[in-house]
């Protein structure tokens, strides 16, 4: 079970517990509130005081102190100073839009040494896997050291056992992560971008975890607006996937109940959400301490 706090609050971690999950970024590629946006989701956002910036999350082990970064935000900067948190020991790269990488010239003269790991697996888009885009766009930062590692293959980093697994994400690879504690300890499991369009293996690895992360880029009834409209409609016609590339509320919702998550947050939410909509429970805003 986890234990949680709101954004800027307290919590008492629990004698046994391992690993603090801070989510640093909640938001989509715009964030929200976005920038010279004045919808009724925006404007709510400024009036209660909270946000959602773009996609990150720090994950601290508290038996040996080390942090653990997944996905670096261009709101890196700013979501470290406001949320004080310590600077990662390590770092995971899901995939290589740039709302997921660019903050990772942040690193620049405050981490002494970054090992980044990355898929290994070459994109069939680009040639590239995400560990060489990543070795290539960053070749300048002497602190980051890049790990090419295979998908489904277990890492020990800052003492957790790390496991990239592949997700759908077109055009470009992408990868969920799974974060756990040696021993059986606690389970966090990230879909990382993705459509409902999982595989089975991958489900596997993502299944049971004390906290999933779940992109959720909007409700369902959005699909309406969408060009390709929605995908992977469940029994009554629900689309699970928002176009093509995200999941929806409804489908992110419904691979938590498939992999039998103990909580369940949503991130990666756009502010199309509509207003009366967009900070309901379970989708998550910056800010969040998850004790596990």
């Amino acid at each position: 079970m986890s234990e949680r706090t709101g954004p800027g609050g307290d919590v008492t971690p629990r004698t046994d517990a391992g690993m603090r999950v801070t989510l640093l970024g909640t938001g989509d590629t715009t964030g929200t509130p976005t920038v010279g946006c004045d919808c009724g989701t925006c404007v709510a956002a400024r009036e209660r005081g909270v946000e959602r910036t773009r996609f990150s999350v720090h994950v601290e082990n508290e038996r040996t102190g080390d942090a653990l970064l997944v996905d670096a935000s261009p709101d890196f900067r700013y979501q470290f100073l406001r949320d004080e948190v310590p600077l990662p020991d390590a770092a995971v790269i899901t995939h290589v839009h740039f709302d997921h990488l660019d903050g990772l010239g942040n690193v620049f003269r405050l981490v002494d040494g970054l090992d980044v790991l990355a898929a290994d697996e070459p994109d069939p888009e680009t040639g590239a896997s995400v560990a060489e885009t990543v070795a290539t766009d960053y070749h300048y930062l002497d602190a980051v050291t890049v790990r090419p590692t295979s998908p489904f293959e277990t890492v020990r980093v800052c003492g957790f056992d790390l496991t990239l697994v592949p997700v759908d994400h077109p055009p470009l690879v992408c990868y969920g992560l799974v974060v756990e504690e040696p021993g059986g300890g606690a389970k966090l499991s990230i879909t990382g971008d993705t459509s409902y369009a999982v595989s089975e293996r991958s489900r596997e690895r993502l299944a049971d975890p004390d906290l999933l992360l779940a992109d959720a880029i909007v409700p369902a009834h959005l699909c309406a607006h969408h060009p390709a409209g929605g995908r992977h409609e469940d029994d009554a016609g629900v689309p699970r996937t928002f176009g093509g590339k995200h999941m929806t509320r409804e489908g992110a919702l419904a691979l938590a109940e498939e992999l039998g998550a103990d909580r369940t947050r949503l991130v990666h939410v756009a502010h199309y959400y509509p207003p009366e909509e967009a900070f309901a429970d379970p989708l998550a805003v910056d800010g969040e301490v998850h004790v596990l």
